[in-house]
């Protein structure tokens, strides 16, 4: 297929096949949404809850019942009526028992430990006449208050079933309505008693009618027919219509006048409409509860065929998905490990044999590594699989050109690098030769200083000639006759640095490195301490110490400044830089870190077990070590010389860079106290 040309829609396109995959299940996954899954869980759970939590509130509201009902005869007992006694004990028991009842209800039974933890001490003031006829009214109420206010129906959710959400607002409004109702037998009750409004004991009872009647109006709002109709005959029995006679009279005594009226026939005709209500009120509750269970099992039964329906249709997705997915995967298998090969094998083969490929040989090598794209038919014979294909082998040869050009163009700037830096190392060379003679010639003191301060300059710009050099690969070391000492060796890299007035040279133990190697572990070591210089405070000096470890049998240069040092990260990338000698490291690193690769190249030149170590100087700083193998020292010029006695061996570089160091602070303290 021609790079810009679509693929046909259909079947034989991974775009058809995907649309297959995908459209089908989508629409049948939708169908099944639209058939409420998730609303027929959510009103089992809603139905299960409400069942459960009607309960709960049909329980409470019988705690209420008997509690109202003792409010009543407590209030009436305190008003002088001597005949609830026998009455009020038979009361309390029912009280009892249906608190025990409550105690697995953990909401509930908070409510009861906070309101009634004071029952005892309030039925005993009451029985031995002590108590306050308005305060312990006042207590009964605000624990029948506290539980219809945690009765769990006032926060039950229904749904949209708008018939349920109805029968559980009219619970909360009868419950209302018959608290109303309990509340004015029981003041009434205690006002009968005693013969007459005391306080605000009127104004009480103006304002729990008024709560009744208002609750009344709105149970009837949302209250069912038969629901209504139980109201109606509830309120219209002889006992309700003489509790209404009775109220009236109290009505009429407003200012205070007495009340002749009976206290245990209000109590009688009152208890009658209370119970009556009560019962009204379980209906109302068995009808929700009721509706509650139809909506549970409606929702199960739904939920059932609607989960089937599903695993129909996940059956039915996954035979689609498997005989889609095996038209793909084939074809994409094939492709993958076409591209594995030309990823892992072929284009890292054919690069490195570019860049190894002498100069102008590239393109034929490219010539004799060109392949073919894959058969279209072995892929399967899908358009995108096939176009991808093309385009695969595309990036490979353009991949192929691109390592072609990479290398000359490397090759070209190693070529310029090195070019560059033999001529600076030529032109320096010969003007150290030029500062030298007229150091020879001159005799004014001024004059000598300042040829001396050029002439350091100049070794300064061989140093960093020799950097191109090393850096291009192309800096063969320099010649050394003879092994030199490593003293001499610390001096010689000290004259290389631009401040070498900073640099304490502290106890370097004599050794002598062969003269193969002087002049790359001079270049080496003036590195080091020139990166030293550099981040270190101009006030704060460079030591460098130097101590041979017999029992390993190697030499280390120590190079300890006291400046901004490094972080963990910052000296593990330079650990890796000196252990990098390949030219992606030039490529890739920082201008400012190429110290860093040429003290790699340099130390991988000096050959194995030369090695490079960065670490915390005591203090704030930073201490680099430079560790020679035995095989680059050279032997003693004087046998007879001893040599310097055995250390003990260290576990590690650090350990032994340290050790070292303290032994020739120690030593250097040694010698300057015995002066």
């Amino acid at each position: 297929m021609a790079p810009g040309r679509r693929p046909v829609p259909g079947w034989r396109s991974v775009r058809g096949r995907v649309a297959v995959v995908i459209t089908v299940p989508i629409c049948l996954l939708l169908a099944v949404a639209g058939l409420a899954v998730q609303g027929r869980a959510e009103a089992l759970a809603d139905a299960r809850t409400t069942r459960t939590e009607v309960g709960l509130s049909l329980r409470i509201q019988a705690l209420v019942h008997q509690l109202q009902r003792e409010r009543g005869l407590t209030n009436g007992l305190l008003g002088g009526e001597r005949e609830f006694r026998a009455t009020l004990a038979a009361t309390r028991k029912r009280v009892d028992t249906a608190l025990h009842g409550m105690r697995r209800d953990v909401a509930v039974e908070g409510v009861v430990r906070r309101h009634l933890g004071r029952l005892a001490v309030v039925r005993a003031a009451t029985d031995g006449g002590t108590a306050d006829r308005a305060a312990t009214l006042s207590f009964y109420t605000t624990a029948v208050g506290a539980l219809n206010a945690v009765d769990p129906v006032a926060e039950t959710a229904t749904g949209s079933d708008s018939q349920l959400r109805d029968g559980l607002a009219a619970l909360r409004e009868l419950a209302a309505a018959k608290e109303s109702v309990a509340l004015e037998r029981g003041l009434l009750n205690g006002v009968f008693a005693d013969g007459a409004f005391h306080g605000r004991e009127y104004l009480s009872f103006t304002e729990v009618r008024a709560t009744r009647v208002a609750a009344l109006d709105r149970f009837r709002q949302v209250a069912t027919a038969p629901q209504r109709a139980a109201l109606e005959r509830a309120f219209g029995t002889e006992d309700a219509e003489r509790a209404t006679a009775y109220e009236n009279r109290a009505e009429d005594a407003a200012d205070g006048s007495v009340l002749r009226v009976d206290a245990g026939t209000w109590w009688d005709a009152m208890t009658v409409l209370v119970d009556d209500l009560y019962a009204v009120q379980r209906s109302v509750g068995d009808d929700v509860r009721d509706r509650a269970d139809r909506r549970s099992h409606d929702a199960e039964t739904g939920l059932t065929a609607y989960l089937v329906s599903g695993a129909l249709v996940a059956a039915l997705l996954a035979g689609l998905a498997a005989f889609a997915s095996r038209s793909l995967t084939r074809p994409l298998g094939a492709l993958a490990e076409a591209a594995h090969d030309v990823a892992t094998h072929r284009l890292p083969a054919t690069v490195a044999r570019i860049q190894q490929a002498p100069p102008g040989q590239e393109e034929l090598l490219l010539a004799g590594d060109a392949q073919d794209a894959p058969d279209p038919q072995l892929l399967g014979g899908a358009a995108e699989i096939t176009k991808v294909a093309a385009s695969l082998h595309q990036v490979e040869r353009t991949a192929l050109h691109l390592a072609a050009q990479q290398a000359g163009l490397r090759r070209i700037t190693t070529e310029s690098l090195a070019n560059l830096g033999r001529r600076n190392q030529n032109l320096v060379r010969r003007q150290l030769g030029l500062i030298t003679r007229l150091e020879q010639q001159e005799l004014d003191p001024d004059a000598l200083a300042e040829l001396f301060e050029l002439d350091h300059l100049a070794t300064r710009m061989r140093r960093n000639a020799e950097n191109l050099l090393v850096l291009a690969g192309q800096n063969p070391p320099r010649p050394t006759a003879a092994p030199a000492g490593s003293l001499e060796v610390v001096q010689s890299a000290v004259a290389e640095v631009e401040q070498y007035r900073r640099v304490l040279i502290a106890t370097v133990e004599p050794v002598r490195v062969r003269g193969h190697a002087v002049a790359d572990v001079v270049h080496l070591l003036a590195e080091l301490i020139e990166n030293g210089l550099t981040f270190s405070p101009p006030t704060e000096p460079v030591e460098v110490h130097g101590w041979y470890d017999a029992p390993d049998d190697t030499y280390c240069f120590a190079v300890v400044d006291h400046g901004v040092g490094m972080s963990e990260a910052d000296r593990e990338r330079a650990h890796a830089r000196f252990s990098d000698s390949g030219e992606e490291a030039l490529l890739a690193a920082p201008t400012r870190f190429l110290g860093h690769l040429v003290v790699g190249r340099l130390a991988h030149r000096l050959g194995e077990g030369t090695q490079v170590q960065l670490f915390d100087t005591t203090g704030g700083g930073l201490s680099a070590l430079l560790v020679l193998p035995g095989r680059l020292l050279a032997p003693a010029e004087n046998p007879s010389v001893p040599a310097p006695p055995a250390r003990p061996a260290v576990s590690s570089l650090l350990n032994g860079f340290r050790a070292g160091v303290a032994r020739a602070e120690a030593r250097t303290a040694t010698q300057g106290a015995s002066s």
